[in-house]
């Protein structure tokens, strides 16, 4: 398929799943998802439907959708009566998703698919509160019938809490500065719009010539997390689709910016990783408890590309990691570490654990064995101290020959 092909294909799927939102990575996501006949999906970010459409479009599956904006859900009477049984709503957090299909009769489900972050329909709409470009009500709540508002928190919270949670969601380093305008500016008047935050914002902060951002964008960003916990939902949702997933099921997800890839690459990297393995000077006993869960599609994460960011934007930042479950979870994951050191501890303790084998060699004392351990770690730590030694040495001279030349070049 030829560049231009690729285009017409992205621009087409856009067209045919909505006006307003242009879903992020769509072929990639369903490619990643591979949905099957008779199996059932998850869509934990419905939104507009693009995800949901394209699953139901390209197997004879089954979908829950589900989603915390309780509007999103009527925008979509249009067309999901199309495939009737097949569909089924769910308004809620992401986060509960095991207890939104037991209250189905479903225990386990094929795939999940999640879409992290605010929708353009979201941002648009000025009375939801997302976004600085409009003047309307500082609300930012996914969920409008519940929880505290991104006013409650610039109006209550202290300054010094204020400026952590900027620089730590919004990763913004004039976090401080920011944090005591909007003390300042709040004793005098509450804030209560989008406008009058942002205007705060811009007295302080000015615009980058490095990245061109508006000032307001990483607070907004920082108060939009916070509102919601989106952090805190990614990582229940993470550890209940582990639990959920059908063997060989399919866990796929989409994030925008650092904080969410982070911890969904790190999530990923823990659940695909193989059991340590000893060392040569300081022998671990192997956690028999531990397996990988996931075993990832691929190493890197999946980007979009040119032609797509060229027909939407918003895909530049987005970053798709997926990955297939290929063992139950651990019951006792924690367990099972305390296990390997106390394991460890009794090794050189020289207790009745101390070997997996059980009975220790024919003609080799205990004691023995764990002296030699100790003598292999001082041989090693006695290598690494002449190493450092040598170091330092050559630093110093180095040093020193540069000063001494420029020394001469003085004179």
């Amino acid at each position: 398929m030829t560049s231009s092909d690729t285009a017409q294909h992205i621009k087409s799927n856009i067209e045919f799943h909505t006006d307003k939102h242009i879903p992020v990575l769509l072929n990639e996501v369903v490619d990643a998802l591979s949905p099957q006949d008779g199996k059932i999906y998850i869509d934990g970010t419905f939104g507009a439907g693009g995800y949901t459409r394209k699953i139901l479009d390209t197997a004879n599956c089954n979908v829950i959708a589900i989603d915390r904006d309780e509007t999103v859900f009527a925008m979509a009477q249009s067309w999901s009566s199309l495939y009737g049984a097949r569909l089924k709503t769910v308004h809620g957090s992401f986060s509960d998703i095991a207890n939104h299909i037991q209250s189905m009769g479903i225990t386990r489900v094929d795939g999940i698919v999640i879409d992290i972050g605010v929708s353009s329909m979201q941002i648009d709409q000025a009375e939801r509160g997302f976004s600085f470009r409009f003047d309307g009500p500082l609300d930012m709540r996914m969920d409008r019938s519940c929880g505290q508002t991104a006013a409650d928190i610039v109006n209550t919270m202290g300054e010094t809490d204020l400026a952590n949670l900027i620089y730590l969601y919004g990763e913004e380093r004039h976090s401080r500065r920011i944090a005591a305008e909007i003390v300042r500016t709040r004793a005098i008047t509450p804030f209560t719009t989008t406008k009058e935050l942002s205007d705060a914002i811009r007295r302080v902060v000015f615009v980058s010539h490095k990245d061109k951002l508006d000032p307001a964008t990483r607070t907004f960003q920082a108060l939009r997390i916070a509102v919601n916990d989106e952090l805190g939902e990614l990582e229940r949702l993470l550890s209940a689709a582990e639990t959920i997933l059908n063997m060989n099921g399919r866990l796929v997800v989409v994030t925008f910016h650092s904080l969410e890839d982070r911890i969904v690459k790190n999530f990923f990297a823990e659940r695909s990783k193989p059991a340590p393995t000893p060392s040569r000077y300081m022998p671990i006993m192997h956690d028999d408890n531990h397996v990988p869960t996931f075993r990832l599609l691929s190493k890197k994460p999946i980007i979009a590309s040119d032609d797509e960011t060229s027909l939407n934007p918003r895909a530049r930042s987005a970053k798709l990691r997926a990955a297939i479950k290929i063992n139950e979870p651990e019951t006792a994951r924690g367990h099972g570490r305390l296990r390997c050191l106390a394991l460890r501890e009794r090794t050189y303790l020289g207790g009745s654990e101390g070997r997996r084998s059980g009975p220790h060699q024919p003609g080799v004392s205990q004691g023995h064995q764990v002296g030699r351990h100790i003598t292999l770690a001082a041989r090693r730590i006695r290598i690494l101290w002449d190493q450092f030694r040598t170091h330092v040495h050559q630093r110093a001279a180095l040093v020193a020959r540069s000063r001494l030349c420029a020394c001469h070049r003085a004179h």
